[in-house]
Formats: C-alpha cells, structure tokens, sequence
C-alpha cells in the first residue's frame, strides 16, 4: 500500500514549469534529477546559520535560494544509524553498522525487507550512484579495509557506489586520513588536527571530489534518465585536517566563549570524549587548556570551509552542465558535534549539540527562497519529501513526513523529533527535550528557559515527563 502525496498549487505548477524546459524532442517529460550532499559531522557551524566567523560562501549561497532548516534533528548522534535514517527513511539499529545489520538480512531473505531510498528511486528509473561517504563506509562496502566487493553496505541501491582512494590506499585510509596519503593505523600516532600546505588534492575529500565532478559530468549527459547523485563529504570529521589555506582565515580571529563548557551534574549521556582523546593531542586537554580549546575550534572551521569549497565545485559543475534547471538539491548534515560544550568534544550524546545539524533543500523554480524556517524537522523526513518533489509515490513503510508543505509555507508547524544512541532515547518537541535512560532515569529541559540543557526540570514535571514517555513509546517500539 502507498501513500499517495498531493502537491500544493504553487508547488505543482513550479514543479511542471521545470519539467517542461527539459522535455526531449521525443515529448517525454524528463522527471527532475537529484544531488544529495551529506557532510559529515556537520553542526549548524555555517555563517547562514547564525555563526558569523564561519567562512562557508558556497553553502550560504545555497541557502539563499533555497529553504534550510535551522531545527532539524538527526535521530542518531553517530554516522551510522544517522545515515541509516536518511538512507531508509525509517529508525533502526543504533549502531554504526545499521545498514549492514540490514544487509545481512536482506541476504538471509528471512524477513521482507523495504526498498531503500535509492533503491526506489531506481526502481522508478533513475540511475542511482555514490561517490564517497553517504553510507557509514565511503564506497559503500565492508571487509578489513572497507573494500570487499562481496560485503555491500547498501544491496540494489545504487548503479554504481564509487570511492577514489589514491595515496590513502583503500576507504578505510581515506575515512581517516591526512595530508600526503597518510592513513590512521593508531590514532594516538595521529595528530588530532592538521594544516599542511597543498592544494584541495592533498587531503581525502579533494580526491573524492574530482570523481564526483566526473560522475556527475557524464550523469548530466543521459537526456533519457533522471540521476539520482549522492555525494559524501568527510570533512569536518575527525581528524580536522584541511590545507592551510582555509586555517588561515581564522588564525588571528578571536572566537566567542563556548557556552555552557561544564561538564554537567547528575546522570546525563555525557561522556569522556573518547574519539577525540585517542588522537595525538600534544599532552593536552581542551577542558583544561583554554587556548588548545580555541584551537581546536579553529581547525574544525577551517575543515567546514574546506568542506564548503567542495560544496561549490559540485554545485559550479551542476550549474555548467545545465542540469541544474531540472535538479534537486539536499544538503544535509549527518549529526552535530560538541566544540566543548557540556565539556564533550565529538558526537555520541542525546544533548542538542549532537543532535541538530544543517538541512537546505533547493528545486528550481521555488516560490520561498532564502527563507530560515524554524519548523522542527527530521531526517526521517527526507525520503518521502524527495518522493513528494520528484512526483514519485511515497511508499507506506516510511516513518517521517513530506516537508514539502513547510517548503511551500514555512510558517507551517513542524513536528517533534525523536532520537537515540546506546542506552537511552530522546524527544525533542518545540518547547522541551526530554531523554529516557533504559534504566527509568529522566532528563527533561525547558528550551524556554535560559538554562536551557543544564538543569534538569523532570521531577517539577511529572504529566509532562508521562505525557513524552508516552509519545517516545509510541514512536520508537
């Protein structure tokens, strides 16, 4: 059974206005392509985002002929189950290995498995590729080195999943890799952050970027059939390595003070910031050591503009082929990241740092653009809203909802969002965030407040806390 969209009126006539500049001399009416661009470990770290150091003009000019979303949540704070969300529109596993988890099954033929986002826009006859991480592994295949063939990540999804690996040697050396092919064996033997001298090139995304451009050069040549392109940026993922040319910028600058940089009372999803603590960190301590601290939030703005200059060749080459009169465009980043906030430096906590990151959508012919709606959103949401944008039917096993009614009218309410890592799970609604620890324990805040998600108000709210434990059980069986 399927659910059946039905566009607005403005929508529609935008949507068909664009079908009609690329219809063939045969009279077919080509459907709209699609680029989705994930970016990994990407906070709302964007100076159209409201942070006004940040040097990210290529996505800044995509948000300004687009709608982005300044209150959209990930259901995950880890790569894995995020893209896993994003990939099957549906909540699954909370392990890194989500999709393989799926994969398994699928070649076990046990149970009926649902089509995943590009395996349905395949089977409605796109051609489907990957170039980098839009999976958890970049290339999209397990094994040792992330490279076997016989391990698919993503089985019937894409006509091709590509990874270029040069100097880095396989996925597994680009996932983690610095400048001049240098490949993480012992992550204490690694720098935490780096700024070599080079161009683009010398670091892992630089690479995988050219392969992007290429596909997406000869994707753009097939008149006959849609593409359906996910490309999958690294960068800002640890280690925050990117060519000097893009720390520069912030070298000098002088950086507002973190908030709320204490490690909080009580029992929380804190953590001990162990990914980031493994890397080779001069004997230092961001919690401790101030100017480390600053540093290290240097060299992760310098990996977003980094980030940002691949976003531009991308959106530069879609643009020179043409095909950016009939394509789609989804950025979205697959988690938050802590700068030391709650004393945490990386992802993996239910705190509202992990959890919200950047979602822009742009089509061609838009009524709103440039438009920030503070509509609460979620990952889940993106498979039927591309369904919805693309005049595809939105298939029934989808969890989340078409924001094509907030796209067309921002003020439209959202929905809350939900989450969860490990051994707890998350709602976060327009007012509050509440976490429900496996154990009974409750963490309730009030986003009214200027306390924010330093004090913890569940036992002043016991129909509250009843009233979200409820909605929490509902959603995530």
């Amino acid at each position: 059974m399927l659910k059946v969209s039905f566009l607005s009126s403005s929508l529609f006539l935008a949507l068909l206005s664009f079908f009609f500049t690329n219809c063939e001399k045969s009279g077919k009416i080509q459907k709209p392509n699609v680029l989705l661009i994930c970016v990994d470990d990407l906070r709302p770290e964007l100076n159209s985002f409201g942070v006004d150091y940040i040097q990210s003009p290529n996505i800044d000019a995509l948000v300004s002929r687009s709608v982005s979303f300044s209150r959209h949540y990930v259901n995950a704070p880890s790569c894995g189950p995020s893209r896993y969300t994003l990939l099957t529109g549906q909540y699954g596993p909370p392990s890194n290995n989500a999709l393989f988890i799926r994969s398994e099954k699928i070649a076990e033929g046990s149970e009926k498995i649902d089509p995943s986002m590009p395996e349905w826009f395949r089977s409605n006859g796109y051609t489907t590729v990957s170039v980098g991480k839009v999976s958890h592994h970049p290339g999209g295949r397990g094994g040792e080195d992330w490279d076997d063939e016989n391990v698919i990540e993503m089985p019937n999804a894409w006509d091709q999943h590509l990874m270029p690996v040069g100097e880095w040697q396989h996925p597994r050396g680009m996932m983690h890799g610095l400048a001049h092919g240098e490949i993480r064996v012992k992550a204490s033997d690694m720098d935490v952050y780096q700024a070599a001298e080079g161009d683009d090139r010398i670091y892992p995304d630089g690479l995988m970027m050219e392969e992007a451009l290429s596909q997406l050069s000869s994707l753009a040549e097939n008149k006959e059939e849609p593409f359906f392109l996910a490309v999958g940026i690294i960068r800002p993922h640890l280690p925050f390595g990117a060519p000097r040319s893009y720390y520069e910028p912030y070298k000098n600058i002088e950086l507002p003070a973190t908030p709320h940089p204490e490690k909080p009372d009580g029992q929380t999803t804190w953590h001990r910031s162990g990914e980031f603590m493994n890397y080779n960190r001069w004997g230092k301590d961001p919690n401790e050591d101030s100017l480390f601290a600053i540093e290290v939030r240097k060299h992760y703005a310098a990996c977003v503009s980094y980030a940002d200059a691949q976003v531009g060749k991308i959106l530069k080459e879609l643009k020179r082929t043409g095909a950016d009169k009939n394509t789609i465009v989804v950025l979205w980043g697959d988690h938050g990241w802590h700068l030391g906030e709650h004393a945490i430096w990386g992802k993996h906590s239910l705190f509202e740092e992990s959890l919200n990151s950047p979602l822009v959508i742009h089509y061609p012919g838009m009524e709103n653009q440039g438009i920030q709606t503070k509509s609460m959103v979620a990952t889940v949401d993106i498979f039927p809203t591309l369904c919805d944008l693309t005049g595809l039917e939105i298939p029934a096993f989808t969890q989340g909802e078409s924001l094509v009614p907030i796209i067309d009218n921002p003020e439209t309410p959202g929905h809350p969002a939900f989450g969860y890592f490990r051994n707890a799970k998350t709602i976060r609604t327009d007012t509050h965030r509440m976490i429900l620890h496996n154990d009974g324990f409750v963490e309730l805040y009030d986003h009214r407040s200027s306390a924010k998600e330093t004090q913890n108000v569940a036992r002043d709210n016991p129909e509250l806390v009843a009233r979200l434990s409820t909605l929490l059980g509902e959603k995530l069986k």
